[in-house]
């Protein structure tokens, strides 16, 4: 598809390709009605505890026992993987850069699994066809450094690292690249052409490596396996920690 996009169309499109890319939209300039809510402190903080309850449930432990910057880093990762995952389906889908304000998106307090969100329709709107390199540059620019910076910002109040953080980032764009290419393997090739040019630019730069195999691995870990009893979770695939 080429522009002019309707949202309607891309939404479809975008959601198509799983659970983490579902989204709607709605009219610019307009409240859609409860239960969506801005991205409120509250709302983070009500995000982080129920992150807090279910990893203590999974390690048969009180929720106190789980220390609040793990279940901070796990949210934010969940948080930042829906902005990313929409993101790179719209610019490998059309070569469009979707990066909406975090105060305009709109979000719901659901408990597991990804969190709904809602965006203007005039956040799919723009250029289409960019170049690679230029949708690299557009998405560092006005992605990374726009709501995913935003929310990262809200997410260091929970004495979480901005390197755990731009890390769970990294860690997003990878993981949306992995279930982009699963579900259309059309697209294999766009997306191993535009993934590498964004991990490259700042702030993503020096996140990640590749290891020799060809694999992605963080250089930092989202904290996930100290929620476990002892400290002693499993690690994630892609983790610094890893073996």
């Amino acid at each position: 598809m080429t522009g002019p996009f309707t949202a309607g169309a891309v939404t479809e499109e975008i959601a198509a390709l799983g659970p983490f890319f579902a989204v709607q939209a709605h009219p610019s300039g307009t409240e859609p009605s409860p239960p969506w809510q801005p991205m409120s402190r509250p709302l983070l903080e009500a995000r982080v505890a129920d992150v807090r309850d279910w990893l203590a449930a999974a390690g048969g432990r009180s929720p106190d026992a789980v220390e609040l910057r793990v279940a901070a880093s796990v949210a934010h990762l969940g948080l930042a993987a829906r902005l990313v995952s929409l993101a790179l389906a719209a610019a490998v889908l059309h070569g469009l850069v979707l990066a909406p304000a975090l105060a305009d998106v709109r979000w719901q307090p659901a408990t597991g699994g990804p969190a709904p969100l809602s965006l203007p329709d005039g956040a799919f709107a723009g250029e289409s066809a960019l170049s690679p390199t230029r949708l690299a540059d557009e998405l560092s620019s006005r992605l990374l450094d726009g709501p995913l910076r935003e929310l990262a910002d809200a997410v260091a109040e929970f004495s979480v690292s901005r390197h755990i953080l731009w890390g769970n980032t990294a860690s997003a764009v990878n993981g949306a690249a992995t279930m982009i290419t699963a579900a259309r393997p059309d697209l294999t090739a766009r997306t191993r052409t535009l993934i590498p040019l964004l991990l490259e630019r700042p702030p993503l730069r020096d996140t990640s490596v590749t290891t020799p195999d060809g694999a992605f691995r963080r250089r930092s870990c989202c904290l996930i396996y100290r929620a476990a009893p002892g400290g002693e979770g499993a690690l994630c695939g892609d983790c610094a920690l890893s073996r």
